[in-house]
């Protein structure tokens, strides 16, 4: 299995990869990493650079061809799922759902109230709900927010917007926090790097699913 990292959990929320490569040491899967990794293609489909995400597919899909790929990024999970031919993909939150459920991470639920927010790319686009709840409610008591699964809001920073209009990515970003800090949970939690990165530093801890893990089970 090839664990790829995508951009953002490589470049900019290095603690994710370190959290997701610790859960999987702590599960004995044997795992590889592309220590020449590029980009996906992700942002350049959404962005409209079409032709030039055509190229970057190519490149990627022969050194995924035969292998089983999990992801920690819910929009590199949508597009070698979706936009690549053929690929067998898992994303992180479907991958420790299974982990849990066969004894091979073994939790202790803990007293803490925590959200979640849904990725638009792994719940609307990809209709995964479930597998990142059953993994958080393993650990902790789940409140959820008014908008959920499909009618979830959006964090604000995909399609090019955090970089095109950091404003507007700030605004909704603000919008979505305020619905987590409706709940009284002490934590918000999501299953996207990009997400996390758009949604954090406000006025509650973000963690990513693969954090959050790994600080329950160190305490």
């Amino acid at each position: 299995m090839i664990y790829f990292r995508g951009c953002t959990a490589r470049e900019k929320e290095t603690t994710i990869a370190d959290a997701t490569e610790n859960l999987l040491k702590l599960a004995d899967i044997d795992y590889t990493i592309l220590e020449d990794e590029s980009c996906c293609g992700s942002v350049l489909l959404r962005t409209g650079f079409e032709k030039e995400a055509k190229k970057q597919i190519e490149k990627n899909q022969e050194q995924f061809k035969g292998k089983k790929i999990l992801t920690s990024c819910a929009g590199c999970y949508k597009t070698l799922k979706q936009d690549y031919d053929g690929l067998d993909v898992i994303h992180i939150s479907m991958l420790l759902d299974q982990l849990i459920d066969e004894g091979k991470i073994s939790l202790k639920g803990k007293d803490i109230n925590v959200t979640y927010h849904d990725s638009c790319h792994l719940a609307r686009h990809c209709k995964e709900f479930d597998a990142p709840r059953n993994v958080i409610r393993a650990a902790a008591n789940l409140i959820e927010m008014d908008n959920v699964k499909e009618n979830s809001l959006c964090c604000g920073a995909g399609g090019g917007v955090k970089s095109a209009y950091p404003e507007i990515a700030e605004q909704v970003a603000k919008t979505r926090i305020g619905q987590a800090l409706n709940t009284d949970a002490e934590l918000l939690i999501t299953a996207c790097p990009f997400c996390k990165l758009n949604l954090k530093d406000n006025d509650i801890e973000v963690l990513d699913l693969t954090e959050f893990l790994g600080r329950v089970l160190d305490e």
